[in-house]
């Protein structure tokens, strides 16, 4: 359902307005008016179904889009044909045990003269791959890797792995935490969040050939400039950058509770596995709040959990008040989540969509759309405003 929010008697009213036909017609426009004065009037639209879970995705230049199947396989739609073809030449060892598979795609900012698409994925035994392909047709050619984590994650989980190029020209990459699992404390034996010899809970920083830039921070410790960005990273699956400040932001899982949305700098470390707001599964505590010397708390955190995927930034003046408003998908409620920004402070929540599946990823594309993967059904959406 949509929620809007009413000016009255000096209140915030809540007012809910039914969508269960939202997904009921394949390809078929249903307007939607929201009545709040200076709220948009929504379009959604299929535009494809049946294709598994559409785990990341992307707008080539000329707005086709280039999409992810987390079982190994990617797609390509062209958005005037509406053609679906499989994309050939993707590596034989794409694992999509657990929660691995084929994730994020992302298209280079450089792809006119590049023709560069950059992939993450999975592979055999728990190792976690960032590479680049050029497109040509549909045929990925001159694969070649770029990183790969130096250890596993045994359980092929926690992956995060999103991608996000900044306005400095560089590749922003999320590695959840990987390891042997999830337990939080200063206890728990998986530590990667907070050891800087491992590429695993971290954000990380590099040019577009997957080199380390000279201006990347220097980590605590450390006395050689590494790709590490940012540490202390539990599953940080949504990343955007704010198109107004350019600063990053980044949501993760939280354990039992916890769920997190962050504002991302240089050298900070985000506490995990040693802070949290959540408790572990099991019902132990991790510790008493977020708050200590050295560790950053989140902008905001969602308990019970929230479990969030995709993030983006509403970015087209069509969208009157909601334009800078924070997108977010979230697997375990099934809604869109709209966070109004100010001043790259989160404040209000509206709900967009509810009980419609789980979303996996939302993106503003071009000519102003919105669009939003959902699992259930293997739906691609799109969101746009009159």
């Amino acid at each position: 359902m949509i929620t809007t929010l009413r000016k009255k008697f000096g209140f915030l009213q809540v007012v809910f307005i039914p969508l269960a036909f939202l997904f009921a017609c394949s390809k078929a426009d249903e307007p939607i008016s929201a009545p709040l004065t200076g709220a948009p009037v929504i379009t959604v639209t299929t535009l494809l179904s049946n294709q598994g879970i559409i785990w990341g995705f992307d707008f080539l230049p000329n707005g086709n889009l280039l999409f992810t199947q987390k079982t190994g396989t990617m797609r390509l739609f062209d958005t005037t044909t509406q053609s679906n073809t499989l994309i050939s030449g993707l590596p034989a060892n794409i694992s999509a045990s657990g929660q691995g598979g084929l994730l994020d795609v992302a298209i280079s900012p450089d792809y006119a003269s590049s023709k560069s698409v950059y992939v993450t994925y999975s592979i055999t035994g728990g190792f976690l791959v960032l590479a680049r392909f050029t497109l040509n047709g549909n045929t990925a050619s001159n694969w070649q890797v770029l990183k790969t984590t130096e250890s596993a994650s045994t359980w092929n989980g926690h992956f995060g792995s999103r991608i996000a190029f900044g306005p400095d020209g560089k590749l922003y990459w999320s590695v959840g935490e990987g390891g042997g699992g999830s337990l939080g404390g200063a206890s728990s034996p998986h530590q990667n969040g907070q050891r800087l010899t491992t590429m695993w809970g971290k954000i990380h920083r590099m040019n577009l050939d997957g080199t380390i830039p000279t201006d990347n921070p220097l980590v605590p410790g450390q006395t050689t400039r590494t790709t590490i960005f940012s540490y202390g990273h539990r599953n940080p699956q949504g990343m955007a950058f704010d198109p107004k400040t350019n600063q990053l932001f980044v949501n993760e899982h939280g354990p039992s509770g916890g769920c997190e949305l962050n504002r991302v700098q240089a050298a900070e470390n985000f506490g995990w596995p040693l802070y949290s707001n959540g408790i572990n599964y099991n019902g132990t505590n991790i510790s008493n709040g977020h708050n200590a010397a050295g560790i950053v708390a989140p902008l905001k955190s969602w308990s019970p959990a929230f479990a969030p995927s995709g993030l983006t930034f509403i970015n087209h003046p069509a969208y009157k008040d909601w334009n800078g408003n924070l997108l977010m998908g979230s697997l375990v409620r099934r809604h869109l989540l709209m966070i109004k920004m100010t001043n790259g402070i989160p404040s209000s929540e509206t709900i967009l969509l509810e009980n419609n599946g789980r979303i996996r990823n939302v993106k503003m594309g071009p000519g102003g759309k919105i669009y939003v993967s959902v699992e259930d059904g293997g739906k691609l959406i799109a969101l746009s405003a009159q």
